[in-house]
């Protein structure tokens, strides 16, 4: 796939599809709907695409909004897919488990399903309709997307989440979401990868991974959804330099980088000459920690899709870790005038089939 077209790329899940197309090498278009529905470039997106992904949706307001918002929606790209010369070859729904549900979301999603159901038969493409069960991920809206955001931004705050209904949620991480609606897993795959908890559950977990975290500790991220919880509540906690204990006599320093409690862990060290950046990628799902031993330098860090850099001055004469969001593009130079000496662990051992370092300049 050289070129894809989505809607609602600038939500939750849409962000997670965007990093996902760029580790895919995917050039995609973003089409506004609703109230800023152009025609004419939804038509310049979709026409010679590969893949349609519909993402936008509306899933907050009056019964009416709801129903309405989604419908209207669907029937812009219906029209715009039945206009195209050369219209993608598949198209794919991003909807929800609650569109067998007799609610209103859950008809206004299962409508919207149908309208681009019959756009993409009169036009030859595949239709991929995706039920999602209950999503969480980095960078999601807390009290909006998910509970798990609302417990993520509770605990970086240093409050404490309240259950309120504890029921068991079937939980997927996002990014495994955005491997579905991209084609790079077969959605009949998607249930092994999601996974059942109770929302007491997930606090419990969430709360213990907070706490060892403030104590300077990687959690026990040894099976895949901790990792990708741990991921989650990370990307609430402010991007910065973590403290680290140096233990000094006559004989010198001694200075511990990490503290892992659980799963697989890589540790590696590289030499910088003065002037030279080194990384300028990003990670989807590995854990990456960079203390500096000796030297001067600067670590930078940006989000993917945005244009605010974090910097963060860091010298060997007072070593911090700073560990690199997932999905945040990162970068070290050295500013000095000696060779820096950097450290590196990650929670994965490198698999050079499987790298998960996508190039993207900070």
């Amino acid at each position: 796939m050289t070129r894809a077209a989505t809607t609602g790329g600038d939500g939750f899940l849409g962000w997670h599809t965007q990093c996902a197309l760029r580790e895919a090498g995917t050039a995609c278009a973003d089409i506004p709907v609703g109230d800023f529905f152009d025609p004419e470039q939804a038509l310049a997106a979709v026409d010679g695409a590969d893949r349609f992904i519909h993402l936008a949706g509306v899933n907050r307001g009056s019964d009416e909004e709801v129903a309405d918002g989604n419908r209207l929606f669907a029937e812009q790209m219906a029209t715009t897919l039945r206009r195209a010369s050369r219209p993608p070859s598949v198209v794919v729904y991003a909807n929800s488990i609650q569109a067998s549900l007799d609610n209103t979301y859950g008809r206004a999603k299962a409508a919207a399903a149908d309208v681009l159901r019959a756009a993409a038969a009169d036009v030859g493409a595949q239709f991929v309709d995706v039920r999602f069960p209950n999503l969480f991920g980095e960078h999601g809206r807390p009290f909006y997307n998910s509970v798990t955001a609302t417990f993520c931004h509770l605990l970086a705050q240093g409050g404490s989440p309240q259950v309120v209904d504890d029921k068991e949620l079937t939980l997927l991480h996002a990014q495994d979401a955005a491997d579905v609606l991209i084609g790079a897993v077969d959605p009949d795959r998607m249930g092994s990868l999601a996974w059942q908890e109770t929302v007491s559950g997930l606090a419990g977990r969430l709360g213990r991974m907070a706490e060892a975290y403030r104590a300077g500790e990687i959690p026990d991220v040894s099976v895949k959804p901790d990792r990708d919880l741990f991921n989650t509540y990370r990307s609430y906690a402010p991007v910065a330099g973590i403290g680290l204990a140096a233990h000094a006599d006559a004989r010198g320093a001694f200075v511990e980088i990490v503290r892992a409690r659980g799963g697989q862990g890589q540790t590696s060290f590289s030499t910088t000459v003065p002037g030279v950046t080194r990384g300028d990628h990003f990670h989807r799902r590995k854990i990456e920690r960079f203390v500096v031993l000796s030297g001067q330098a600067v670590i930078r860090l940006r989000r993917v899709g945005t244009d605010d850099v974090v910097c963060l001055p860091v010298s060997g004469d007072e070593p911090v870790a700073v560990d690199m969001p997932t999905m945040w593009a990162h970068n070290i130079t050295n500013v000095g005038q000696e060779p820096l000496y950097t450290a590196f662990w990650a929670d994965e051992l490198f698999d050079p089939a499987r790298p998960d370092t996508i190039a993207e300049r900070v």
